[in-house]
């Protein structure tokens, strides 16, 4: 039995992501556009993938500045499908540049992209005690709702299950396992 969640050994750059990011409570915009972003790129991938090629991600999207990121031009759309060093998907990477759109119109109207989008577990992340990672689900009534919510407003690459994703990634919810040191530990910060 280890101590840490099993989706994340054999890399140490998994491990990294488990024990120091992974359902840490995110209220950062800009963190928020991140795994926004990574989590739409991630659509059919492993995560492994998109982690390898985070620094990658980071420099080619302006280190998810939303506001840098509205404003690309077709001529950065083309440049961004010839970086070998991301992936290289056109409708992932026009989504992002939509998504930068209505995260900036989602900002105007809430103050922040933060108070917008924890609405979904009414401000406060959902504690779950899984005792395996085979329990996780891969969507929930709150990640139905994101999507359905996101959708609505044009956002594109935001089905339950990315949405989910992203709740995990952002700390909206916690799914460290019971037995994972980093269970308590995320727990404490909600």
């Amino acid at each position: 039995m280890t101590d840490r969640c099993e989706w994340c050994l054999g890399s140490s750059l998994m491990i990294a992501y488990h024990d120091q990011e992974w359902g840490v409570p995110v209220h950062d915009d800009r963190k928020l556009f991140e795994f926004m972003v990574l989590d739409a790129f991630q659509a059919g991938l492993s995560w492994a993938i998109i982690l390898n090629k985070r620094s990658n991600f980071r420099r080619a999207f302006d280190d998810f500045e939303p506001a840098t990121v509205a404003r690309y031009t077709k001529r950065k759309v083309q440049r961004l499908l010839s970086d070998e060093g991301i992936v290289r998907n056109r409708l992932k990477i026009e989504s992002a540049v939509n998504n930068a759109q209505r995260f900036l119109g989602i900002q105007d109207e809430w103050g922040s992209f933060d108070a917008f989008i924890w609405q979904f577990v009414g401000g406060v992340p959902r504690q779950n005690h899984w005792r395996s990672v085979r329990q996780l689900p891969a969507r929930t009534r709150q990640s139905d709702a994101m999507s359905e919510t996101l959708k609505q407003r044009g956002f594109k690459f935001v089905g339950s299950t990315i949405c989910y994703a992203f709740m995990q990634a952002a700390g909206m919810v916690n799914d460290h396992v019971v037995g994972c040191f980093r269970q308590a530990e995320v727990a404490r910060l909600a």
